[in-house]
């Protein structure tokens, strides 16, 4: 058995790609601290610290979920998903062999076990995957993403928006992704998403519409004067420059959707005309397939509330049998409901006997019913509404 095992063992070691390894002393944010405090300290707020297994329920579940559903080994389906979410991962594919031995329980030793739970990865997207990028393969099929999207530079290198960029801790090199050119940097990751079954269910780079905004004008804020390093370089202090946050805020912070959209109504005959339109350069709600946004009418006579009324504006995704199921899943997707980038969506709704007035108010949940209940989500941030915006008309 042994023997049999140690040759197991070898099969999958040939047939797993390595990435350029990180040094210890660049693997993790601590490391990061001494020069870069309040850029470390804004990036363990973000999704980007979270994109781990470990840190975060959705993720955790919905892996589960996949090796459940393909009766692929757990380790293989987080392999698969650390394309995006574990780029600087040791170990990028698995092989039938390692299948094997994983469902015999002897892969304890295996390079792929200790891959998928080497405390190097545990911080998601850190410092060393965004900063380590030398290059990015724009030539590559769009099927291409995280780590197949990028050439790593050798470690102790960073790439930086500074073109004067100077330390004695690491060398450092100037990419216009990191400046001129982000967006470039967005979509290593943030481009698009396909189930197993071959569905693409997220297609963010095909629906955006960049005009003044890019994507770190929103998530990551206006450049503003401040510190990248605290080192005193320049005459015993630290450097100025023009910097941006770094808490990535997306759709986690809800404050972010304070009118994000725009609600317009209009009485016509017996109905009552709801527009919602969006300034923004992409579909919402998207990135992820089970996000919602509500349409929460209520009709009132003066302060009495006689109907009230709710529209979900979600996908909804199945598999074999038309059976429910989440978006990595799923052989098939509803209608897209989401408002599209620089766009519009027109609803009708009749109006209420006895109705004096509507108010309309629009939020956004992270998670729509149907999925939470699927994957058992019981943090309550994910079934949380947050409200985008809200309009009133009086009925003739």
């Amino acid at each position: 058995m042994r023997i049999l095992l140690v040759i197991i063992t070898f099969i999958v070691s040939l047939g797993a790609a390595t990435v350029v390894k990180v040094d210890e002393k660049f693997q993790t944010s601590d490391k990061c601290q001494a020069c870069h405090m309040p850029i470390v300290q804004e990036w363990e707020k973000s999704q980007h610290a979270k994109s781990h297994y470990k840190n975060d329920e959705y993720f955790r579940a919905s892996i589960d979920y996949i090796s459940k559903k393909t009766r692929k080994s757990l380790n293989s389906v987080k392999i698969e998903c650390a394309t995006c979410h574990n780029p600087r991962i040791s170990v990028t594919g698995t092989s039938e062999s390692y299948e094997i031995i994983a469902a015999m329980n002897l892969d304890k030793d295996s390079a792929v076990n200790k891959a998928v739970n080497s405390d190097s990865i545990n911080e998601g997207i850190n410092c060393a995957v965004c900063h380590n990028i030398d290059k990015i393969h724009t030539n590559k099929d769009e099927s291409a993403r995280g780590m197949n999207r990028v050439k790593w530079m050798k470690s102790g290198i960073m790439a930086g928006p500074y073109k004067d960029a100077n330390s004695p801790y690491h060398k450092t090199q100037y990419r216009d992704f990191m400046d001129t050119n982000s967006d470039k940097l967005c979509f290593v990751c943030h481009a698009n998403d396909k189930s197993v079954k071959g569905l693409v269910f997220t297609d963010m780079l095909s629906e955006y519409k960049k005009g003044k905004k890019s994507c770190v004008d929103c998530h990551m804020g206006p450049r503003k004067t401040g510190a990248a390093s605290t080192l005193p370089i320049d005459n015993g202090k630290p450097k100025k420059r023009e910097v941006r946050k770094h808490g990535f805020e997306g759709a986690h912070v809800f404050s972010m959707w304070k009118d994000a959209l725009d609600i317009k109504l209009t009485q016509k005959k017996d109905n009552i005309i709801i527009v919602i339109s969006n300034p923004q350069p992409h579909n919402i709600p998207s990135g992820f397939g089970a996000r919602e946004l509500i349409v929460d009418v209520t009709y009132k006579n003066g302060v009495k509330e006689i109907k009230n009324k709710r529209i979900s504006l979600t996908t909804h995704y199945t598999r074999r049998g038309g059976r429910p199921t989440i978006p990595h899943a799923a052989e098939k997707a509803s209608e897209d409901m989401s408002i599209p980038a620089n766009g519009e969506k027109v609803f009708k709704v009749p109006n209420v006997k006895g109705a004096k007035s509507i108010k309309v108010e629009l939020y956004y949940r992270l998670v729509n019913d149907e999925v939470r209940s699927i994957l058992k989500l019981k943090d309550k941030i994910w079934a949380k509404e947050s409200l985008v915006a809200a309009k009133k008309i009086r009925l003739k």
